[in-house]
């Protein structure tokens, strides 16, 4: 929804962001792809290329989140227009409606062996599918652009996300150990005061002034949630039940482990840390 507020025409928005803010429509965001290292985003193959008034898509895309809830009505695919330009100007962003022939869901992927029901991540083919002039967002080779705006936020939700899953996780922590509790406490607090702060820089000055804020939380948010769940399962009311999906941790663990990987693996963001502080340093 942030893309179609941010990057969208009049008419994208009324035919797509209503829906989708009345809760009435899903959409998924098709970026990463099996065959190259999609955490950097200009590396991504699948084409885009003119025919007439229509965009015709050609790719295979996977981890596509969401996708599979029959609520999905749109999905948001990032494919490039010119690979002969310089190399952050080759992507465009278009939207392309589910029900546009060509789409081919191959399967559902797990996340260490569990379902994320019912929206799912899937793999996905695009074969020749035509999609109209009119649904590209911007114009040709916007792509990575929109991408960078549209993560930022993503970043701060998942991170939202998983304060609220090391909440639930530590309210079973009360059998045993005082030691365990406090220490997920003072971890979770710590997160929640970062992620408070990334987001107030982001209301007040946007989200480029933000991305060392932003960089920060999704390496810290995860790597806290995994340990808090972790604890919670060995040492909450459950006992071996806390790894089954009879009870929510495990599907917890996994989906924080999961986010150690999804928009950008924790080594883009160190990087991403570190050389913003250099910067600054100099």
């Amino acid at each position: 929804m942030e893309l179609l507020v941010r990057y969208g025409t009049e008419e994208q928005k009324a035919r797509w962001l209503t829906p989708l803010l009345e809760g009435k429509a899903r959409s998924c965001f098709a970026m990463t792809e099996p065959q190259v290292a999609s955490s950097d985003a200009t590396n991504i193959e699948s084409s885009i290329r003119e025919e007439d008034e229509f965009y015709v898509i050609n790719g295979h895309k996977w981890w596509i989140s969401g996708i599979l809830d029959p609520r999905c009505q749109l999905c948001v695919f990032m494919g490039k227009t010119d690979p002969h330009a310089p190399r952050h100007q080759q992507q465009s962003v278009l939207l392309v409606p589910m029900d546009t022939p060509g789409i081919k869901i191959i399967r559902p992927l797990t996340v260490y062996g569990l379902e994320d029901a019912p929206g799912g991540h899937g793999e996905v083919l695009f074969e020749q599918v035509r999609v109209p002039k009119q649904n590209m967002v911007l114009g040709p080779g916007r792509g990575f652009e929109i991408a960078q705006g549209r993560l930022a936020p993503g970043r701060i939700h998942h991170c939202m996300r998983l304060i609220g899953y090391s909440e639930r996780a530590l309210a079973t922590t009360h059998l045993f150990s005082y030691q365990n509790i406090a220490q997920s406490r003072v971890e979770i607090e710590q997160a929640r005061l970062l992620v408070l702060k990334a987001a107030h820089v982001m209301d007040v000055a946007g989200n480029k002034a933000a991305a060392l804020d932003i960089a920060m939380i999704k390496m810290v948010a995860p790597s806290m949630a995994s340990r808090v769940i972790d604890r919670a399962i060995q040492v909450s009311a459950f006992g071996a039940a806390g790894l089954s999906n009879d009870f929510p941790l495990a599907q917890f663990f996994a989906g924080a482990r999961a986010l150690r990987f999804a928009d950008g693996p924790d080594e883009v963001h160190r990087a991403a840390v570190a050389k913003m502080e250099l910067k600054r340093g100099l």
